[in-house]
C-alpha cells in the first residue's frame, strides 16, 4: 500500500509539475530556433541556434533526471559530440550543431508539449473527481436541497432525492478512486515512454553495442 501510495504521489508530481516544464522548453526552443534561422544568412544565426540546442541541453537534463523517478532505474546521458581539440573560437562556439542528439533534445521541447498537455489534463480531471466525489457527502447535501437544482442523477432517471443524489456523486468519486492509480501510472508512463525514446534512447543503443 505504501509503495502504491508513493507512485501515485511521484507519478502526479511529474505530470503536473511537467506542465509548466513542458511550456518554458517548447517557448525557449521554438523562439531560439525561429531566431538562429532567421538570422543564420548574417552568421549570428549560428550562434543563436547553438546556444538555443544548449539550452535544450540542460532542459533535456532535467527532464532525464525526472524520468529515473519513473521508470524507476537510472538512465544513461548522450554522448555529445565534442569540438575538436584544435578548434578555434567559433568552431567550438557552434560545435553543438554537429550533435545529433542536441538535435534530439530541441525537437523534444517542441513535440513534447502535447502530451504534457494530454497528461497534465488526465492528472487533473481523475483527481479533481477523487476528491470531489469523495467529499460529496460533506456539502452534497446543501447542493441538494438547492431550488431549481438538477443534479446528474435526476438526469439519468435515478430520481431527484438528496439521498440518491449524494450517493451517485459518491460512487462516480469511488469510480474515479479505484481508477486513479491506473490512469496516473498510464499517463506517466506514456510521457516517460516518449522521453526516453528521444533522450536516451541513442544513448542506451550505444550501452548495448559497449557491452557486446
Amino acid at each position: 500500500m505504501r509503495t502504491v501510495l508513493r507512485r501515485i504521489g511521484s507519478e502526479t508530481r511529474y505530470l503536473i509539475a511537467g506542465f509548466p516544464f513542458s511550456i518554458v522548453f517548447f517557448v525557449l526552443a521554438v523562439v531560439g530556433f525561429a531566431a538562429g534561422v532567421g538570422t543564420v544568412v548574417v552568421w549570428i544565426g549560428l550562434p543563436i541556434l547553438a546556444g538555443t540546442l544548449m539550452t535544450a541541453r540542460g532542459m533535456a537534463d532535467v527532464e532525464r533526471r525526472r524520468l529515473r523517478e519513473i521508470l524507476g532505474r537510472p538512465l544513461p546521458r548522450p554522448r555529445y559530440r565534442p569540438a575538436p581539440e584544435h578548434a578555434g573560437v567559433f568552431r567550438r562556439t557552434v560545435n553543438p550543431l554537429t550533435s545529433g542528439q542536441s538535435w534530439l533534445d530541441l525537437l523534444y521541447g517542441v513535440v513534447s508539449l502535447p502530451v504534457a498537455i494530454l497528461s497534465f489534463v488526465f492528472a487533473i480531471v481523475w483527481w479533481a473527481g477523487t476528491i470531489l466525489g469523495l467529499t460529496y457527502p460533506i456539502y452534497g447535501w446543501a447542493i441538494a436541497r438547492m431550488p431549481d437544482n438538477h443534479g446528474l442523477a435526476e438526469l439519468l432517471g435515478f430520481g431527484d432525492s438528496a439521498v440518491v443524489e449524494v450517493a451517485f456523486n459518491t460512487a462516480i468519486g469511488v469510480l474515479f478512486a479505484v481508477t486513479l492509480p491506473v490512469v496516473l501510472h498510464g499517463a506517466a508512463l506514456v510521457r516517460a515512454g516518449l522521453g526516453r525514446t528521444m533522450l536516451t534512447g541513442v544513448a542506451e543503443l550505444h550501452e548495448r553495442i559497449d557491452d557486446l
